[in-house]
């Protein structure tokens, strides 16, 4: 405990006597401060202990007296020491009665007793208090950490609650709950999802204090890096202690231990993630499964999917290099999916891969969610106009279901799914939605359109002469599936009239109509500039 006015009325060396403000003895003195000003006030900064002789005070004037002790009230002074026999033998009636009035402690100092033994009484004081901190943060710490290495965070969340008097809480990188201690804490903590989640989008290392009905809580992130890996609620009665901050930062620092992992512990995990994929990609799922052994190997034994990210505005990429590692775009994508993986206890595999993220996740299960939840949040944001949650922002392409044999495939997949999710705008694209949809919309790229427009250019310049209505007749022609009887009759010309000028659609294109897939390029190419009114 920090020294007291009473602390020091007891102390019996100093032998000091209590004249008003009785009542208050018991508030804390930051220091004892000695000034003969008139108005000590500028000087002040509040829990002082002033002393005073009255060298230059009229203090048997009552109207001198009330100004100069409302002043000091006002300033936070906790207490005036008045030394009796040097400039007047008692304390005069005034002080002690503007003193009294405004409830300010006015404590006897005797002649023999100089200033300077109260403030080194106060000041030893202060530094037993600060002794007895460190010693008690020395103490919570190896408590934490003896906790931490037995049960882990929740045994080390339930020291600190102990070591508070209060409720501790630690939330994953998503804002969720992972533990709370004691149990009843879960509802509280759970209130303050909002508040984490304000907390997480400030420059990390960040804290915050959330003041409730009942408690008093301090929110603080996790990590060492740009985005905090988890949070810790601290909730009180009152405002933290020295000894209590100090177990407070310990805390901190045990629990970033538990959720930073080692800069080189990740970089040899991605290495393995990164050879398990590509043995899955090269056809060697038994290698993959050897090598991946139980970090991922729950993971290969059932049905799971390939998520392919990459950046908007990225070319199609796939190397060696680990260019994605630390990528600001899928950050958040990271998070969502790790998180949702821990919560549910899924195995999960992410591999930076070259200038793309791959995501192998287990089918129908949290992380996928994750995934296609994240991907909605986002075009949700871009529909409104609202800034996107990440730049420059998400692309991916979610494959079908498959196992270690058809990685390979499941890969080419999600990369169709990704190309189309990159022409569409969209974050995510399932390949399963293109194969249940139809090819046609995909005619809508401009290298199609492109492709399309040189295809029928000489058409439309023959037409454009008047000569004729190639374009058209091929198009009723093709309808028809080269019928034609059918044809001439959708055009209203004799059917001789559509043979000749099939054969000058030929001759201009200097492709044959017999050819089918000639057939099938003009057919898609009419159809892609449809829509443009060409």
């Amino acid at each position: 405990m920090p020294p007291t006015l009473a602390s020091l009325v007891h102390h019996s060396a100093l032998k000091l006597t209590v004249r008003a403000g009785e009542d208050r003895l018991d508030v804390p003195v930051r220091w004892a401060h000695v000034s003969e000003l008139a108005d000590p006030v500028p000087y002040m900064e509040g829990g002082e202990l002033l002393l005073i002789t009255a060298l230059k005070l009229d203090a048997e004037d009552p109207e001198t007296m009330a100004r100069y002790v409302k002043r000091l009230v006002g300033a936070g002074v906790v207490g005036l020491g008045f030394a009796v026999g040097v400039n007047y033998p008692d304390i005069p009636d005034a002080l002690v009665g503007a003193a009294a009035a405004e409830g300010l402690p006015l404590i006897e100092v005797p002649r023999r007793t100089p200033f300077l033994a109260i403030s080194k009484a106060v000041s030893a004081a202060i530094a037993a208090d600060q002794y007895r901190a460190v010693t008690a943060g020395f103490a919570a710490q190896r408590e934490l950490t003896k906790q931490a290495l037995g049960d882990g965070a929740q045994g080390l969340l339930g020291a600190l609650a102990g070591q508070v008097d209060g409720w501790a809480a630690l939330y994953d990188a998503s804002g969720a709950v992972v533990a709370t201690a004691p149990e009843w804490a879960a509802r509280r903590a759970a209130r303050l999802t909002a508040d984490v989640e304000r907390l997480r989008e400030r420059p990390a290392p960040a804290s915050l204090v959330v003041a409730g009905a009942d408690d008093r809580v301090e929110l603080h992130t996790l990590g060492t890096g740009r985005r905090p890996r988890a949070a810790l609620a601290v909730g009180t009665a009152s405002t933290l202690g020295t000894a209590e901050r100090y177990a407070v930062h310990s805390a901190i620092a045990l629990l970033t231990l538990t959720t930073e992992r080692s800069r080189a512990l990740q970089a040899a995990e991605a290495r393995i993630g990164a050879a398990v994929l590509r043995m899955l990609l090269a056809g060697e799922p038994d290698h993959a499964r050897a090598v991946a052994g139980d970090l991922y190997g729950g993971l290969l034994d059932a049905p799971f999917r390939l998520v392919v990210a990459e950046a908007a505005g990225t070319q199609d990429a796939a190397g060696d290099a680990a260019g994605a590692a630390e990528c600001g775009w899928c950050a958040g994508l990271v998070d969502a999916v790790e998180a949702a993986a821990a919560r549910f206890g899924e195995a999960l595999l992410v591999v930076p891969y070259g200038e793309r993220l791959v995501l192998l996740v287990a089918d129908g299960g949290a992380a996928q969610a994750a995934a296609v939840e994240y991907a909605a949040t986002v075009d949700a944001e871009q529909a409104e106009g609202r800034e996107p949650t990440e730049e420059p922002g998400p692309l991916m392409g979610l494959s079908a279901p498959a196992g270690p044999i058809a990685a390979a495939p499941a890969y080419k997949q999600a990369e169709q799914a990704l190309s189309v999710a990159r022409r569409r705008g969209r974050c995510l694209v399932e390949h399963e939605e293109l194969a249940a949809g139809s090819v046609l919309p995909l005619l809508a790229d401009d290298a199609v359109r492109a492709f399309a427009d040189g295809l029928l250019r000489a058409l439309r310049e023959h037409d454009a002469t008047g000569r004729g209505d190639l374009v058209a007749s091929l198009r009723a022609w093709l309808s028809r599936h080269g019928q034609w009887d059918a044809a001439a009759a959708d055009l209203g010309v004799h059917r001789h009239t559509l043979r000749y000028r099939m054969r000058r659609v030929e001759e201009i294109l200097g492709r044959s109509l017999d050819d089918p897939d000639v057939r099938m390029e003009l057919w898609l190419s009419l159809k892609a500039t449809a829509s443009t009114g060409e």
